[in-house]
């Protein structure tokens, strides 16, 4: 693949230039929407600055760029029950059409690195009142 050099494609009236970060929250945006998607993972890090409150789109999300082509990859947290190859395949297919059509790049691979699978939350029973609590109100 090419160097990535800011001068993607000369118009008539001067230069066009995108920046991998737009091509990461393009990848993200397409990723997140797939069916079987619990959640982009970012590592560890990226875990702890979300945490902190900053929402990144391009969450889990690496692009190399050159002048006319583009690689990424993707980091996500399969929900459980679905079939780990098709969501994988799916993504493929969503990142790589989203980025060609709103970019006009050829993406020459999208690499798909499942990281985890979330579970089915557990309804959460009520807690219980403390022991002698009803013996309490009566004594009141």
């Amino acid at each position: 693949m090419e160097e990535f050099q800011p001068d993607i494609e000369n118009s008539e009236l001067g230069k066009i230039q995108i920046a991998p970060e737009v091509l990461e929250v393009i990848a993200g945006m397409a990723a997140s929407e797939v069916e079987g998607v619990a959640q982009m993972s970012g590592g560890f890090v990226g875990d702890i600055v979300e945490r902190l409150g900053r929402k990144n789109i391009a969450r889990g999300v690496r692009v190399e760029v050159g002048t006319k082509e583009a690689a990424v990859d993707v980091s996500i947290i399969v929900k459980f029950g679905h079939r780990i190859p098709e969501v994988a395949r799916n993504i493929q297919d969503s990142v790589r059409n989203a980025i060609e059509t709103m970019t006009g790049l050829s993406v020459v691979e999208v690499n798909v690195h499942i990281v985890d699978v979330e579970l089915k939350a557990e309804e959460k029973a009520q807690p219980l009142p403390p022991v002698g609590a009803e013996e309490y109100q009566r004594v009141r």
